[in-house]
């Protein structure tokens, strides 16, 4: 004997006490699965047979069911359930998650579940219980269907509950292990013309793909259009044969109602559907109509496609709905969901789901026709109103590219305008104007292409929040933050702290074959979006001021306190991207450079003042006088040798000190006087460049020169040739000697892997006097660097590579076109780990 159940749905394992349900139970699903009322009286009493602990046992089981049910588990209850009172409960909350009751009933004789109960402790009440249930039991078992159980199971015989075997059966909305690709088309409306013609686009040769691609009708193939009959045959052959997929519109579904004779109104394109059939000859119509009433008729609600990725309904679904199967979720892919109102064309006013959908799976829905198809929070609607004018349209699935043909002609007038307004925003930047806190607040999990799940404590996010909604810049502009770089393992030199032999030695540790040192600029990090005109900072990114772009700091900060130097920064930059040709080779409109800016006074001012420069002159002013005395007090004859020694050490320190940030300090009285070192091409429209290696980047970027742009020196070194490393050693030394802040050093690729996962995509190395900036005037002096030599670096590498991954991932998901929410998921992440106890001198 075999019993079917749905793969979702809660199971109540129905009979009296030792009719052998927790043995059936443990035979046939799993421990996790399962959630037994004696369990949940151990739980909260420490005793299974302790009765007066029931109430609570129960509000623990259904609690923790509800839990399973929203996750879409199999939920299998095992208590006796003998009363229709005792199951109320459960087919409350399958209706509730949308999933099927099932009882599998296990109707064995009292005297054997006495039995039983005997050779069990603490099983020692007496026959008479027993007898209740059954009675119970059998005096409720005809009318379980009534009680709201789909499916209600038997088994009466011994043998057959030790016989049974229990299939689980997919639901027919489930298609996860169809990976596509997928050609999702709208609605249809009868424009068979326009049908063929968008398919021949797609590349269907008589129904079929020749790479196997299949095509998803998203409902409504009837009413209001000329040909409906014809769309109707097209859209079942290819179903029947395979290459195609369909869910029903609410056209479909009244259609089906007329065709069998149900009492409908027939208006809004219904009369042209019977019209058609009419139009057969007699002996054809009432097959043609039964056939495509079935046809119809079996088309199921909505699909979930590719490992969930994807939901295909008519009117869309909201995620708590997907993949379930109820009258209210098929109500809803139908139709939606309407607020009981009509706006001024007397349509019914839809309540906007997609404006808060949170799900994974992307939805391609139809329904309400729209002048053009936009995404919202993974959402799309490509009902272009192909019947009223307009544009019969598919998306490609997963290359979310939009394919469209033109209606030949208005053949029904549409109710409500398919005209949009000109000059407005996106939904999804209509929407994206407000940012919800729920959304960066609290303890996350962000997944990242590149490191795995990435965790964001509460109080770093709470730090992070305080810094963007008092500092930062225009949210629609923040698409990505850079990176925190590590530095590279203590030199084991005695008088340095770091040398590029430890960045070559850790990268040929990863595996990594050939990296690019890169000149470091001693400057401010700063992030540019360039636009190409004034027209794309609202098209594209839905900030409608004016301007070409914006320059913020790597913590989201304008870079500017003054707009008009920001603005003529990036008019050069626009000038010198459209002098080298970059809007039409790469086939975009914006552009988004990571770059670094000089001097580093023209954002580090109020440090340098308040900090490096307080130091600096306090140190020199009591040294100065230290020595002095001390000098005087020699030429009197008192031993000041070593003290002397000491001071005068110390002098000079300071003397280097203040040399060392005085080379990066420059007046600045115009956007003249600033130069911008550009290093990474982030990202285009449609493109995120991390697939191209950094020489392939500063190649690029060395075509951005003149006026305020400046290049960078590169070196590209193969570790396995001792001669390079060597000459990259010796440069290094030259530039530091001369001042420099030394070398950055990247694996070739801008993505590496290594033998432990990510490699690090930069580390620094820098040099002696700049370090002193870092460590303070006196860090050279004895004793001192093996005092640093100590410092720990694995936070900070960690910190590096989790940066680096939200960056990357942020980028990823605006030019995806995902909701500004995810792309500020990671972008929020970033700034939340800045939070983190890191050493800040590394």
């Amino acid at each position: 004997m075999t019993i079917q159940i749905p793969e979702l749905s809660l199971v109540a394992l129905v009979g009296a006490s030792g009719s052998g349900k927790s043995s059936f139970a443990r035979k046939h699903f799993l421990p996790t699965e399962v959630l037994s009322s004696d369990c949940f009286r151990g739980l909260v009493s420490d005793d299974e047979n302790d009765q007066s602990a029931t109430p609570d046992a129960f509000d623990s089981l259904h609690y923790v069911a509800r839990k399973r049910l929203a996750k879409g588990r199999l939920t299998v209850v095992d208590a006796t359930n003998v009363r229709p009172e005792d199951r109320k409960r459960l087919v409350a909350l399958a209706r509730e998650y949308h999933t099927f009751a099932v009882a599998i009933v296990l109707d064995v004789p009292d005297k054997l579940c006495h039995e039983r109960n005997q050779s069990r402790p603490n099983r020692d009440f007496g026959p008479h219980v027993v007898r209740q249930q059954v009675s119970a039991l059998r005096r409720g078992m005809r009318g379980m269907e009534r009680e709201g159980f789909r499916f209600v199971h038997v088994l009466s015989a011994p043998e057959d509950i030790d016989t049974v075997a229990i299939v689980r059966q997919r639901l027919w909305n489930n298609l996860k292990d169809e990976h596509g690709p997928f050609d999702i088309i709208g609605d249809i409306h009868g424009c068979c013309d326009e049908l063929e013609a968008l398919l021949a686009q797609l590349g269907y040769i008589e129904g079929r793909h020749p790479d196997g691609r299949r095509a998803i009708f998203l409902g409504d193939l009837v009413d209001r259009g000329p040909r409906i009959l014809d769309t109707l045959r097209l859209v079942q052959s290819m179903v029947c044969s395979g290459a195609a997929f369909c869910v029903p519109g609410n056209h479909d579904v009244k259609l089906v109602r007329a065709l069998r004779g149900k009492n409908v109104k027939v208006a809004h394109g219904l009369e042209k559907s019977l019209a058609e059939f009419e139009a057969l000859p007699e002996h054809r119509r009432s097959a043609a109509k039964t056939a495509a009433a079935a046809f119809l008729d079996s088309l199921v609600s909505h699909y979930v496609l590719d490992s969930g990725k994807l939901v295909v309904a008519h009117a869309g679904l909201r995620e708590e709905l997907q993949g379930r199967s109820s009258g209210a979720v098929r109500e809803f892919a139908l139709y939606g969901e309407t607020t009981g109102e009509t706006d001024e064309f007397g349509l019914p006013v839809r309540y906007n789901w997609a404006a808060d959908y949170r799900g994974r799976a992307m939805v391609v829905y139809g329904h309400t026709p729209v002048p053009q198809p936009e995404w919202l929070n993974n959402t799309i609607n490509i009902d272009t109103g192909c019947v009223f004018g307009g544009r019969l349209t598919a998306l490609r699935y997963p290359e979310r590219e939009l394919v469209s043909v033109p209606s030949a002609r208005e053949y029904s007038a549409p109710v409500r305008p398919l005209v949009r307004p000109p000059e407005t925003l996106t939904a999804q930047q209509e929407h994206d104007d407000l940012l919800v806190i729920d959304d960066v607040i609290g303890k996350r999990i962000v997944e990242t292409e590149l490191h795995g799940r990435i965790t964001i404590r509460e109080e770093n996010a709470i730090a992070a929040l305080e810094v963007m909604s008092r500092f930062a810049a225009d949210p629609r502009w923040l698409i990505y933050l850079p990176p925190t770089m590590s530095p590279c393992a203590t030199s084991k030199r005695p008088d340095l702290l770091e040398h590029p032999d430890e960045v070559f030695e850790y990268f040929e540790q990863e595996g990594v074959p050939a990296v690019v040192c890169e000149e470091k600029h001693m400057g401010s990090r700063a992030v540019l979006i360039v636009c190409e005109n004034e027209e794309v900072p609202r098209k594209r990114f839905g900030v409608p001021t004016p301007g070409v772009g914006m320059c913020y700091t790597r913590t989201g900060r304008p870079f500017f306190s003054d707009p008009a130097t920001e603005a003529a920064l990036l008019a050069h930059v626009r000038q010198a991207v459209t002098s080298a040709g970059l809007w039409r080779e790469l086939d975009t409109d914006w552009i988004c450079l990571d770059a670094e800016l000089m001097p580093w006074s023209a954002k580090a001012q109020d440090l340098i003042r308040k900090q490096y420069a307080a130091v600096g002159a306090s140190a020199s002013t009591s040294l100065n006088a230290a020595v002095d005395t001390l000098q005087q007090a020699a030429a009197r004859g008192i031993a000041t040798g070593e003290l002397l020694e000491s001071c005068q050490a110390r002098e000079r320190a300071v003397t280097a000190y203040r040399d060392s940030y005085r080379r990066y300090c420059w007046q600045v009285n115009s956007v003249d006087d600033l130069r911008l070192a550009p290093f990474h091409l982030l990202a285009s429209e449609g493109r995120v460049y991390t697939d191209h290696d950094h020489l392939w980047h500063m190649q690029l970027l060395r075509r951005l020169s003149g006026g305020v742009l400046q290049q960078t020196t590169t070196l590209e070194v193969e570790l396995a040739n001792a001669s390079q490393r060597q000459a990259a050693s010796e440069w290094w030394d030259t530039l530091t000697a001369a001042g420099g802040e030394g070398l950055v050093v990247k694996p070739r690729d801008f993505i590496a892997r290594g033998r432990r996962g990510l490699v690090q995509p930069a580390v620094k190395c820098r040099g002696r006097e700049y370090l002193r900036i870092i460590y303070g005037p006196e860090y050279t002096l004895p004793g001192q660097i093996e005092r640093l030599r100590g410092r720990g670096l694995a936070a900070k590498r960690s910190l590096a590579l989790r940066e680096f991954a939200l960056g990357v991932e942020s980028l990823r998901r605006f030019v995806a076109r995902q909701p500004l929410r995810k792309v500020h998921e990671c972008v929020f992440g970033v700034l939340a780990l800045e939070s983190e106890p890191v050493d800040p001198r590394l």
